[in-house]
């Protein structure tokens, strides 16, 4: 019975060890959650761009340095008269959060179709607007005052030769440009600021310059603000920028740079959690 008795003790003392060790151990951290991917929808296509090369160069170059995953609707009308056949959908911009604007459809200028292309970003969801995209939607009012003008920033009315574009940054401290180096493009077009300045409601963020000899032997020079930002609304921040004709200058490490950091300001994400890798670019790869 003694013999018993220790032996039910020291199994007590053991099992209260053991119960205690457990209890004092710490836990394994838990792994952060990886933050949800930027769903971005890609819209381009029409006149007079390699759209068909640009949408790959975009996607898969901001794919690689931030978490954006993407719907392409690639339109390959070459024309400016076509509508992206996205947008006959009642609810085009549902489950995005973000919107890039890279088409170039002058001629489609109907109001109501513009207002439907409108109201989402008048609702409050942030777009980036690349090149053509400053040129498209004339409406009623152009080239002084339209709805799309209002939406972009600033009146754009044509551009200058293809010669190379001398960027230079003019806010040092905007979180989308800061550490930035000036630079000069390849052949670009330079997009005009055809009321002198951007509207009230944008910030310029870089000037562009470019300088040629016209057929008659005289050099010439353009100036214009060639990226900035825009509070559309009161409330909706746009990213804007007039580069991008040219594949080189759209696979450009630059100005991918560029675009991608602009697209996160636009989202309120440029930060260290989303200048990361995507898993993948396109939203429906398996």
């Amino acid at each position: 019975m003694l013999h018993r008795s220790r032996c039910l003790n020291l199994f007590a003392s053991l099992s209260f060890t053991v119960v205690i060790g457990l209890a004092g151990a710490p836990l394994s951290p838990a792994k952060a959650e990886e933050p949800k991917p930027i769903r971005a929808l890609l819209v381009l296509g029409g006149c007079c761009h390699d759209y068909k090369e640009q949408q790959h160069l975009l996607t898969k170059g901001i794919s690689a340095r931030a978490n954006v995953q993407w719907t392409i609707s690639y339109d390959p009308d070459t024309g400016t008269k076509h509508l992206n056949p996205w947008y006959e959908k009642d609810d085009w911009a549902k489950g995005f959060d973000v919107v890039v604007h890279d088409e170039c459809c002058s001629d489609v200028n109907d109001i109501k179709t513009v207002e439907k292309i409108l109201k989402p970003h008048r609702d409050g969801l942030p777009a980036v607007i690349l090149h053509c995209g400053m040129h498209s939607y004339r409406t009623e009012g152009y080239p002084k005052s339209t709805p799309w003008f209002d939406f972009t920033g600033v009146a754009s009315t044509g551009h200058g030769p293809q010669v190379p574009i001398e960027i230079s940054f003019v806010d040092s401290d905007s979180p989308i440009t800061k550490g930035f180096k000036n630079w000069t493009t390849a052949n670009e077009e330079l997009y005009n600021n055809s009321a002198g300045k951007l509207l009230e409601t944008a910030q310029p963020l870089a000037t562009g310059k470019q300088n040629w000899k016209g057929q008659d032997g005289k050099e010439n020079q353009a100036n214009a603000i060639c990226v900035w930002t825009n509070k559309y609304n009161g409330k909706t921040k746009v990213f804007s920028t007039t580069l991008g004709h040219n594949n080189i200058t759209v696979g450009d490490d630059r100005y991918l740079d560029l675009v991608t950091r602009g697209l996160l300001w636009s989202v309120g994400k440029l930060d260290a959690a989303y200048l990361k890798p995507a898993t993948k670019v396109l939203i429906d790869e398996k």
